[in-house]
């Protein structure tokens, strides 16, 4: 087998795994297994990091989204009303609007990506040490990087509130 048919492959099973993760977050009705859906989805995003070689947002895929977020939604189901209760129908109309709102938004992005003027990358640097990526993200890509801290911080608010409010409607 040759290295490239090996990377395709490779790249096609990311693909399958991160698809197969996306559906079980979203069509299981037990809260849980959405959960670990998306675990398995952020992992499929995270080995697509890996297989783009860029080794340190792969681990900081893993360690931040597939870590401390499903962690902080497992925390939140833990302080949640309990599992074994009646779940509510599905509102057809909900869920056909949740539907055409996906597909709008697929299709906007689907547009911005076969209208941008893709152009090569310029040549990367070979020093990736963590010197270096802690120095360009607290100077070149600070503005990426306080979005990151962003996203971990309203991850977890989101999570507090989320579990006080169904921690209330339980009781």
């Amino acid at each position: 087998m040759s290295t490239e048919a090996f990377a395709q492959m490779a790249f096609w099973m990311l693909v399958g795994l991160t698809f197969a993760g996306a559906a079980i977050a979203v069509f299981p009705r037990n809260i849980l297994h959405n959960v670990l859906g998306l675990a398995l989805a952020l992992a499929g995003v995270g080995g697509f990091y890996l297989y783009l070689g860029s080794f340190f947002i792969a681990l900081m895929q893993l360690l931040i989204y597939v870590g401390a977020i499903t962690i902080a939604i497992v925390f939140a189901i833990m302080l949640s009303r309990p599992l074994h209760l009646e779940i509510p129908k599905r509102a057809v109309p909900k869920v056909a609007m949740a539907a055409v709102a996906s597909f709008i938004f697929f299709a906007a992005i689907l547009g911005v990506v076969f209208r941008t003027q893709w152009t090569p990358a310029v040549e990367r640097s070979t020093d990736w040490s963590v010197e270096t990526i802690g120095h360009l993200l607290l100077t070149r890509y600070d503005l990426v990087f306080e979005v990151i801290s962003l996203v971990l911080l309203v991850a977890i608010i989101g999570a507090i509130v989320t579990a006080g409010f169904t921690r209330r409607l339980s009781s």
